[in-house]
């Protein structure tokens, strides 16, 4: 791949049945990029989002990676079960690789994701139940779960939606510190005003891509 690349979409056209979602998509992100993939409902947003990260295969084109590339992945809060008996903690660690032992957390991995919490302003709340947290914090804590095998590129899918104003703005002052950091950044979102116009980069898509540039520009 070339220097800088991180993910590259070669013009993916992807399918359900016989019915496209998206059509030769040509997408690239490098190192340091901050991207917004904007466009109304059935646009292809998340379909997008699937490919790059590997949960559906196009019908045409390649979905190239760098090697060894580390990702993290925040789901949409309406896709969360927040009734399910699980702790703050035990979250973060669901995302580790199980290696054949037995579940239990070890004291590295409580160690290390008690850093993540705290860093996230979510320190003290390990041991609470995720039904308890305040919406912005269960956000806070599916993005610690991401950060907690430190992801170059970190993935979230529409992740204001469903959230306050208040929620909204902290997560976006968040994403800033964490692309300050070193981290890129990849989501979706149809918030155009409160998200989409703050980010340094949107690709705007309708099937296929309409934009890509500075919200300045293409808005």
């Amino acid at each position: 791949m070339t220097p800088g690349v991180l993910v590259d979409c070669a013009h993916i056209s992807c399918a359900y049945d016989s019915t496209y979602a998206i059509k030769d998509v040509h997408f690239t992100m490098h190192t340091g990029d901050f991207v917004g993939i904007v466009g109304p409902s059935g646009s292809g947003k998340t379909t997008l989002l699937k490919s790059v990260l590997g949960a559906i295969t196009p019908v045409h084109g390649h979905v190239t990676m760098r090697p060894g590339l580390r990702m993290g992945y925040v789901p949409q809060v309406e896709s969360v079960d927040w009734n399910f008996p699980v702790t703050v903690l035990e979250v973060m660690v669901m995302t580790r690789a199980a290696n054949g032992r037995i579940p239990r957390i070890t004291k590295e991995e409580r160690a290390s994701a008690l850093e993540v919490l705290e860093k996230l302003g979510l320190s003290g709340l390990h041991n609470r139940h995720i039904r308890e947290l305040s919406g912005g914090q269960q956000q806070r804590v599916f993005v610690a779960r991401a950060l907690f095998h430190r992801p170059e590129l970190l993935v979230l899918d529409e992740p204001t939606s469903g959230v306050d104003v208040r929620t909204r703005h902290e997560l976006l002052h968040l994403l800033a510190d964490l692309h300050d950091e070193g981290v890129s950044i990849m989501l979706t979102t149809h918030d155009l005003n409160g998200l989409a116009a703050h980010l340094p980069r949107l690709v705007c898509i309708n099937k296929e891509i309409i934009a890509d540039g500075a919200p300045s520009e293409i808005l």
